[in-house]
């Protein structure tokens, strides 16, 4: 069989591809390979499970429009397909007059992506958060949770409804490109033949890609969120998501305050390079991960322009001390045995050659494929206006 459309990757904008392509063109022969037994293996059901507005992200970036239009889009979805939500809001929070600084220019870049946010003083905190440490907070009121995994199980169900398939443990080893068809291998040599090809490969995306020649100014380097939970006795403290207000220039948002689906209380994540691309085990070590980034220029670029960052977060990944004074600041009353193991996350992260994090969407194509690179946080909340974008330009190409 020769497909209209194979898809490499079954996390949520992958999946979001595929099921856009057959909205659009309904009697399409479309394909999405995985190399995982399941679907939503890393990513996508690897994180706090937030639902974002937009308020970080430069008014002129895709990841702002998109994040604004994906909120909307996300929680219609939710609702037409029942699947729970809490639309519950979200305080960025400052304790001390460097973090107020940055969050009024934070506030500043809200309102120039045409969100009309609040800031809320000291006493006025107090009355809707009586529990939070905190001088000053950005109240993002549309901010919610839902459970990422459900959610991109609901979309996945509906694209294979529409006729749409996929194929498990396909672990692609080779790609070839000619006038008319792309052919995918795998590690056992099965063939899959089709006229266009979408690669959404997350923390293989950099590899994916140079299978077709294409030269990048950038690697792609896996930064692992370590979270812990809390005792239900925790669960009410906060009424709100509780974040703190991020160092300038980074796209990591720091340790937060996460209420669950489920009514539990989260902390979580940091950012802290992992020794492997794929092993959520914090010890384990992939040799060609590593050296992937260890011999990359960019990457000790960016330890010396981050060091201090770099080093906070590593005292987090390795220091449960550490990492609990990162949340006292907000809550007092928290001790050590007071966090629980939960699971981790590893995020993709695009580091060009300058030691330059990209923050953006970051896409690559040739004659028949279309690779998306770089999707960066908030690409869940974004991943159904992030599919219908994708689907436009393969159905162009």
């Amino acid at each position: 069989m020769i497909y209209d459309f194979a898809v490499i990757g079954s996390g949520i904008v992958g999946i979001s591809v595929a099921y856009n392509i057959l909205q659009k063109s309904p009697r399409a022969k479309i394909i999405i390979l995985e190399k995982e037994p399941e679907a939503l293996s890393h990513q996508s059901s690897h994180n706090s499970g937030v639902v974002h507005s937009g308020l970080y992200y430069h008014p002129d970036s895709q990841k702002a429009k998109f994040c604004k239009l994906g909120l909307e889009k996300t929680f219609t979805f939710c609702k037409e397909n029942n699947i729970k939500f809490n639309q519950c809001g979200k305080l960025v929070v400052a304790t001390n007059p460097s973090e107020i600084e940055r969050l009024h220019e934070l506030w500043n870049n809200a309102n120039n992506n045409g969100l009309s946010l609040e800031i809320f003083s000291k006493a006025k905190l107090n009355k809707i958060e009586p529990n939070l440490e905190g001088e000053e907070a950005l109240l993002s009121p549309k901010t919610g949770v839902i459970d990422w995994y459900i959610f991109g199980k609901a979309l996945l169900d509906k694209y294979l409804m529409m006729g749409g398939s996929i194929k498990y443990n396909f672990h692609v080893s080779y790609i070839e490109e000619d006038d008319k068809l792309i052919q995918i291998k795998n590690q056992n040599v099965d063939l899959i033949k089709s006229k266009k090809m979408v690669c959404c490969g997350g923390l293989q995306s950099d590899r994916l890609s140079k299978m077709l020649g294409i030269q990048l100014n950038l690697k792609i380097v896996p930064f692992r969120g370590d979270y812990f939970i809390l005792d239900r006795k925790f669960s009410d403290i906060f009424n709100h998501l509780i974040y703190p207000v991020p160092e300038n220039d980074m796209p990591f948002l720091g340790i937060h305050f996460t209420k669950t689906i489920d009514n539990f209380m989260i902390l979580g994540p940091n950012a802290s390079v992992n020794f492997s691309r794929e092993d959520y085990n914090r010890f384990y070590v992939n040799f060609k991960d590593i050296y992937d980034y260890l011999s990359y220029d960019g990457f000790w670029k960016l330890i010396l322009k981050y060091k201090k960052f770099v080093g906070n977060e590593f005292l987090t990944s390795f220091s449960k001390i550490y990492y609990l004074k990162q949340t006292k600041k907000y809550f007092k009353s928290l001790s050590l045995k007071d966090l629980r193991p939960y699971r981790a996350g590893i995020r993709a992260q695009a580091v060009l050659s300058d030691g330059t994090l990209a923050n953006d969407f970051i896409f690559e194509k040739t004659k028949r494929a279309l690779f998306v690179i770089n999707a960066p946080s908030p690409a869940a909340t974004s991943s159904l206006p992030i599919g219908d974008f994708i689907s436009d330009k393969i159905l162009q190409l």
